[in-house]
C-alpha cells in the first residue's frame, strides 16, 4: 500500500455571510459571551500524560480567579445552549472541572469538561476557532451519514459536541490484537462503509489519529461502529487518494484485516449499502442539501489547482463527464452525489 501524504498545512477560511445565512435557517447559530481568542489568555498550563507517561500535546489551562469566575459562567451557559436549548434551571449544578488546549493540528482546540455536581457525570465539549472547511465536514456529516452532529456557531467561535468513542490509533494498537476473528470481520466491514463514506463525501485526511472506533454490545457479540471526529480537510485536497482512508499508512493494519476477511464481492456489497443510505438521506433532505451546494458553490474553500486536480482523478474514476465542467468545489460535491442517485437507481 502506498501511503499518501498532505504536503501542506491547510489554511482557515472565514464563514462568509451566505454560510452564516445557512447556519442560522437551520438553527446551527447562537449567542454566547465568550469567544475562541478570550480562552487563549490562560495565566498558566501544565503539560498532560497519558496512562504510560507519553506526552499527549494537550496543556491543561489555567487563568486568573477574576477571568476564570467570568469564564466558567461562561462555559456553563454554553453548555445548556449545546444540550438544552439554554435552559437555565441546571445552571447551579454545573461546574467546569477543566479546560485543556490541544497544541496539535489545524484547529488547535479547547476542550472544556463540565460536571454535574448532584450526580458526577461529566461532558465533554470543545471550542474552535470557526473554519467554513470545518463546517462544511460537519454538515455533510450531519447529511449524507447516519450519525448527527451537534454543534453551534456564533460569529468566528464553534462549539462541539464530544464524540465519543476510541482514537483509532488507539484502538489499532492496543484493542485491535485482542479482538476475536467475527469481530475483526465486523470491524473489517466497517471500515469498508467508513471509507466509502469519506470518498463520496470528499471528507479528506482520516489517519486513525482523526476518527474514533465505537464498540458496542449486542447480545453475544461487539458491533462497531467508526466515525470522524476531524473535519477540516472537507473539500479541500486534490489528490483524490486523501479522501479514501485505505491510503494512509496509519491505517495500514485495518487494511490488511480488510483483506484478509472479506472477498471482493462482499466488499462491493457493503460499498452499496453505503451509497444507498446516502441516496436515501440525500433526497430525504433534498432542500437542505440543495441549500448546502448553492452556498459551496459560491465559496472558495481550496485553491483552483486542487478543484482542477480533483475532477480530473474523478471523471478517470467514474467516467462521468459531468467533473469535466466543475468549476469549483461544490460543482465537484454535486456532480459526485447526482453520479451516485444516477447509478444507485439504474442498479436497484
Amino acid at each position: 500500500m502506498k501511503d499518501v501524504k498532505i504536503e501542506y498545512r491547510k489554511p482557515f477560511y472565514p464563514i462568509n455571510n451566505s454560510l452564516m445565512d445557512y447556519l442560522d435557517k437551520y438553527k446551527r447559530t447562537t449567542k454566547t459571551s465568550v469567544f475562541y481568542d478570550d480562552l487563549l489568555r490562560f495565566s498558566g498550563y501544565i503539560g498532560l500524560e497519558d496512562s504510560e507517561g507519553n506526552d499527549t500535546l494537550w496543556l491543561r489551562v489555567y487563568y486568573s480567579e477574576t477571568e476564570h469566575n467570568e469564564i466558567e459562567a461562561s462555559l456553563n451557559k454554553i453548555y445548556t445552549l449545546l444540550h438544552s436549548d439554554g435552559d437555565e434551571a441546571v445552571l447551579p449544578f454545573l461546574k467546569v472541572d477543566s479546560i485543556d488546549y490541544c497544541t496539535f493540528g489545524n484547529s488547535k482546540p479547547f476542550r472544556v469538561k463540565v460536571r454535574n455536581v448532584l450526580n458526577d457525570n461529566y461532558t465533554n465539549f470543545y471550542i474552535k476557532k470557526a473554519d467554513a472547511s470545518r463546517i462544511y465536514g460537519l454538515e455533510f456529516e450531519e447529511l449524507l451519514s447516519p450519525y448527527p452532529m451537534n454543534y453551534l456557531v456564533y460569529m468566528d467561535t464553534l462549539i462541539e459536541e464530544h464524540i465519543l468513542g476510541i482514537p483509532g490509533d488507539v484502538f489499532i494498537k492496543n484493542h485491535l490484537p485482542n479482538c476475536t476473528a467475527l469481530e475483526k470481520s465486523q470491524l473489517s466491514k466497517e471500515f469498508v462503509k467508513f471509507n466509502e463514506r469519506c470518498m463520496i463525501g470528499l471528507l479528506g485526511d482520516m489517519r486513525s489519529y482523526n476518527y474514533v472506533i465505537i464498540p458496542t454490545h449486542d447480545f453475544d457479540q461487539v458491533v462497531y461502529r467508526i466515525r470522524p471526529i476531524d473535519f477540516d480537510q472537507q473539500c479541500y485536497e486534490g489528490k483524490l487518494k486523501i479522501y479514501l482512508p485505505q491510503y494512509f499508512k496509519e491505517n495500514f493494519l485495518i487494511v490488511q484485516m480488510v483483506l484478509e476477511k472479506l472477498l471482493p464481492t462482499s466488499i462491493e456489497q457493503y460499498r452499496k449499502e453505503v451509497r444507498s443510505v446516502i441516496v436515501r438521506r440525500v433526497l430525504a433532505n433534498k432542500e437542505r442539501f440543495d441549500d448546502l451546494i448553492d452556498v459551496l458553490k459560491k465559496d472558495h474553500i481550496s485553491p483552483q489547482e486542487n478543484v482542477d486536480e480533483l475532477k480530473i482523478s474523478l471523471q478517470k474514476l467514474t467516467h462521468e463527464k459531468a467533473f469535466k465542467y466543475c468549476q469549483n468545489m461544490g460543482d465537484i460535491m454535486e456532480t459526485a452525489i447526482n453520479f451516485v442517485i444516477r447509478n444507485y437507481r439504474n442498479v436497484f
